[in-house]
């Protein structure tokens, strides 16, 4: 099943870009387009631009480009249907489906897996009410301290302690087995029994930034192992892409100032119980760079909340490396450590909100973090310390915090200066000695890349221009592409957007993006008369390349004689 091209056309059109970024990345006028500093790469100034007249986004610094579904894509790393998805149900559109071997063949399966991940919450939610063991789970919540309010904004529920209580209700349905066994619901043994994944256990429903269930964690209620049950990875389900309370997070705080990041489900559901509710767990991996990325995206200061034991220092360092070449401007990112023997869970049901807030706030600042634990380990070593620290620092992509730890790092060994320590130690960071980019393509260039050009910024221009036939037959590169782009225009409404929304998956795309942002130097006022003097040489140059064949052909048929008449008529006219 593919999307239909006109949906995809109609989305976009209806998609005001400026209004879309500006929700996730606060745009500034500037002119008659919108700016930004970049949210795809650090930077101090603003190199990211938006059109609306175009309906496109560019970032003259790392060369990020596209329309609202490539916005969508990047910034919330959702793949094309699943960004045509999100941009339709921000317009409240259903997504229509056509027949066809489109290239995702696994859309239909995707959708049957939400389907009954969905089906599956709601089977763990009805269970906490009406099962007959339910009251051994009630008591277990009520003795954890946690609401019947708590309980319903993370749909948490219970899988009974039956081999076959969630596969039961589809004994008849082969198919959804199936699918239940591809999600990760149903485990089937070597001899081919096929029984339910989760037993006797609380729920914890994992959501998408869409709000989907893809996948559970299942707390056992008693002292059984494992304490904690994960859905394995599923076609809809990668744990290092996802947090668990994300969702949750966000239908209570639109714009998060903080998030804390902490191991458990139970950690993020207790804190919530106790007012702090801007807390999602890694879902027991290290933090990945995708969930740093998901994270920093979220809130401007990232608190990373650890065990005080040995295991959580080395947990916080390796999440301290993931993060430091992600980290832009304006972006804090703390470490926070918990008394030993405790975790969030218990720790904010002794001390409750006020002081465990207190810890929050007094979290140690990434710099900190980085050379008090260098000197743990290096003491007065200072060789292998400037080494190891110097290693770190060139991987920063943010030049202001790149220049406090350099500062920093100097004041500890003693020089009096970043320059210098630079000098001596050789450093290479990330942003030392990069070329200037040209911050875009100028000049007027050849007619054929001039008439391309002012064709895909403002397609207009070919609406209801008549065939030229000549330019079929010109030899010449580039023409192949500007005819294609006058067919789709000429009987269409278009803009810029929806244009280049038609070459998606094509060749051609990335330079066609670069040419929407090439300043041709043509006025406003002269777009049309520009743009049909290109079509004039383009078509010149296809009589003179059919008068230079013709000529240097020894024996010409009765047509090409009166071809060649003709065209040496035209050529002396001019």
């Amino acid at each position: 099943m593919a999307i239909p091209r006109d949906f995809i056309n109609e989305l976009v059109a209806r998609t005001d870009i400026v209004d879309l970024i500006d929700a996730k990345v606060p745009l500034k006028k500037a002119g008659k387009n919108h700016s930004a500093c970049c949210p795809f790469h650090s930077e101090k100034s603003p190199s990211f631009t938006v059109s609306r007249d175009k309906q496109f986004y560019h970032c003259f610094g790392c060369g990020a480009h596209g329309n609202a579904i490539d916005f969508v894509m990047e910034y919330d790393r959702l793949d094309f249907v699943d960004a045509i998805e999100e941009l339709a149900g921000q317009l409240g559109l259903e997504v229509p489906r056509e027949q066809g071997t489109g290239k995702r063949r696994d859309e239909g399966l995707s959708r049957d897996l939400y389907q009954l991940m969905e089906e599956a919450s709601l089977f763990y939610q009805n269970q906490l009410k009406q099962h007959p063991d339910k009251q051994k789970v009630l008591d277990y919540l009520a003795q954890r301290g946690l609401s019947s309010d708590v309980v319903e904004h993370f749909n948490i529920g219970f899988s009974p302690d039956a081999w076959d209580g969630l596969l039961s209700r589809y004994r008849q349905n082969q198919d959804s087995q199936n699918k239940l066994l591809t999600a990760g619901m149903v485990i089937e043994n070597d001899n081919g029994k096929r029984y339910d994944r989760f037993r006797d256990r609380l729920m914890f429903p994992i959501r998408d930034r869409r709000g989907r269930v893809i996948g559970f964690g299942g707390r056992v209620l008693g002292d059984g192992t494992p304490k904690y049950l994960n859905s394995p990875e599923t076609p809809i389900f990668h744990k290092g892409h996802e947090l668990y309370g994300l969702y949750e997070l966000k239908q209570r705080h639109r714009d998060p100032q903080h998030v804390l990041i902490v191991e458990g489900y139970m950690d993020v559901v207790a804190l919530a119980q106790f007012d702090v509710d801007y807390a999602v767990a890694s879902l027991g991996t290290s933090t990945t760079a995708e969930q740093f990325q998901l994270l920093l995206r979220t809130a401007k200061e990232v608190i990373c909340c650890y065990d005080g034991d040995r295991a959580g220092s080395e947990a916080a360092w390796r999440a301290l490396e993931t993060a430091l070449p992600l980290i832009k401007p304006g972006d804090q990112v703390k470490f926070m450590f918990l008394p030993e023997g405790e975790d969030p869970d218990s720790l904010v049901r002794q001390i409750g909100k006020a002081e465990f807030e207190k810890l929050v706030g007094n979290a140690k600042l990434l710099p900190e973090f980085l050379f008090e634990t260098l000197a743990s380990k290096y003491g007065t070593d200072k060789g292998t310390l400037a080494k190891q620290a110097m290693s770190l620092i060139e991987k920063v992509q943010d030049t202001v915090l790149q220049s406090l730890l350099l500062e920093n790092l100097a004041y500890k060994l003693g020089m009096n200066s970043a320059e210098e320590l630079k000098r001596k130690l050789g450093f290479k960071g990330q942003n030392e000695n990069k070329p200037l980019k040209n911050k875009a393509l100028k000049g007027r260039g050849t007619p054929m890349r001039l008439a391309i050009a002012l064709l895909v910024q403002h397609p207009r221009l070919g609406k209801g221009l008549p065939q030229q036939p000549a330019l079929q037959h010109l030899k010449m590169n580039g023409i192949a592409l500007l005819i294609n782009l006058l067919d789709i225009t000429r009987d269409t409404e278009i803009n810029s957007a929806q244009l280049l929304e038609q070459f998606r998956g094509d060749d051609q795309l990335a330079m066609l993006k670069k040419l929407t942002q090439w300043e041709h130097q043509v006025a406003d006022e002269n777009l049309e008369q520009e743009f049909k003097k290109a079509l004039v040489w383009l078509n010149n140059q296809y009589i003179e390349q059919r008068y230079q064949e013709l000529s240097l052909k020894q024996n010409h048929s009765k047509e090409e004689r009166i071809q060649l008449q003709k065209l040496i008529a035209v050529m002396q006219g001019r």
